[in-house]
């Protein structure tokens, strides 16, 4: 039901958390195309170092969800994302002016910390407004437009690089924030009333982080988010490597990424349907079970072909395992947060934190594993899904899921 706590229309509201959303998959996504050059220009010895650009990000994410949901629900949803558009801003200076590679990795850090608070808050301001039905209708009006930033971010970023300087495409971070934040500023109140805030306490994350560790059920789902999204992740650091290098893609590579893109938007679409149909935890099994067929399969093709298979077949192998992940990455947290519903703020921060972590040290073994072939890469989504079958085993072998969810 909604609450009536926002004076702009519906789909002013669903543009805005969009926007608002994306911040983080453009500042990835777009910075894809320039790692190369960032790493000629800052003088890096060892090519598989320019993934740290994209690591870092993620690592300042983890962090910054932690603390800044919690803090959204003490001082206001609104104070909230303008000290995490602060911390952005700052980041993306120190990434654009340094010639110091450390630096860049710094400033990379806090654009991640900054980014946390729209990636949260948005979740918060829509469940203010929004309850049962509704909600989720916003939700997938917003992930709906959200899907398409994968697809043309890279392509951005490339079309920077033809006419400007790398450093450029920070400097155009830095304008589309400041357009997100007047927009934010101007357009969209404040949502969460003085008496319905909390205070702020390391107590209560602290309270957050012991109970999904020591609840069976939610580290378990937890450790299963963390391997599933570690696999992409080492995509993510392999991909300007393996399409831009190795198969010598060029300027053609955003188009091929926005393809793959693509193929997870179909399934995040699909998934309400075959969710309702299977059941959550049905449908999250047969996608690693498929991702596991498709890879050890595939390994076998990319190990004949010396790590160098045909560009044909690759597009087709990540186009269907790409799909299977769309599939569980919605599918996998709400399995995770089933358990903390009476926490679901500070749950969702201390599980979206704790996933990430996991999938960054994952994320950044394959990509810094990669020799020049994709076997690292196919190599990793076998091994990540059959583990993350085998965490899930665990989970249901002591705490079987509710007839409901199965």
């Amino acid at each position: 039901m909604h609450k009536s706590k926002t004076s702009i229309g519906l789909v002013e509201f669903v543009a805005l958390m969009a926007m608002m959303t994306s911040l983080t998959a453009m500042s990835i996504d777009s910075m894809l195309p320039a790692l190369s050059e960032i790493g000629l220009d800052l003088g890096l010895q060892r090519p598989n170092d320019s993934q740290l650009v994209i690591s870092l990000l993620l690592v300042g994410m983890a962090v910054g969800q932690m603390f800044l949901g919690p803090l959204s629900d003490s001082i206001g949803r609104k104070p909230t994302v303008y000290i995490g558009f602060g911390l952005f801003i700052i980041g993306c200076l120190m990434s654009m002016l340094t010639t110091n590679f450390q630096i860049m990795l710094a400033g990379r850090m806090l654009q991640g910390l900054g980014a946390a608070a729209p990636r949260v808050v948005v979740v918060a301001l829509i469940r203010d407004l929004y309850t049962g039905r509704e909600m989720a209708r916003v939700m997938s009006f917003v992930m709906a437009v959200f899907i398409l930033i994968p697809v043309v971010a890279p392509a951005f970023g490339q079309a920077i690089l033809m006419v400007a300087h790398w450093r450029w495409i920070f400097g155009s971070f830095l304008i589309i924030v400041l357009f997100i934040g007047i927009w934010f500023a101007w357009r969209q109140p404040e949502t969460l009333s003085p008496d319905s805030r909390t205070t702020f306490s390391m107590a209560t994350i602290g309270r957050a982080i012991r109970e999904a560790v020591t609840h069976r059920m939610v580290f378990g789902y937890t450790i299963t988010i963390g391997l599933v999204f570690g696999a992409f992740i080492g995509y993510l650091n392999s991909a300007q490597q393996v399409f831009q290098e190795q198969y010598d893609l060029g300027t053609l590579f955003p188009l091929y990424f926005a393809l793959l893109a693509l193929s997870l938007g179909c399934a995040f679409i699909a998934n309400s349907r075959l969710v309702m149909r299977f059941g959550l935890h049905e449908i999250s099994y047969l996608a690693l079970k498929s991702i596991v067929a498709l890879s050890i399969v595939f390994f076998g093709v990319a190990t004949i072909t010396d790590g160098h298979p045909p560009l044909w077949s690759l597009t087709i192998y990540f186009i269907l395992t790409f799909f299977g992940l769309g599939i569980l990455f919605g599918n996998l947290n709400a399995l995770a947060m089933k358990p903390l519903g009476h926490i679901a703020g500070v749950g969702a921060a201390v599980v979206g934190s704790l996933s990430t972590f996991i999938s960054l040290l994952l994320g950044t073994i394959i990509g810094q594993c990669y020799n020049a072939t994709v076997l690292p890469l196919i190599g990793g989504f076998a091994i990540y899904s059959i583990t993350a079958i085998l965490v899930m085993r665990w989970v249901e072998s002591k705490e079987p899921l509710p007839q409901a969810s199965q």
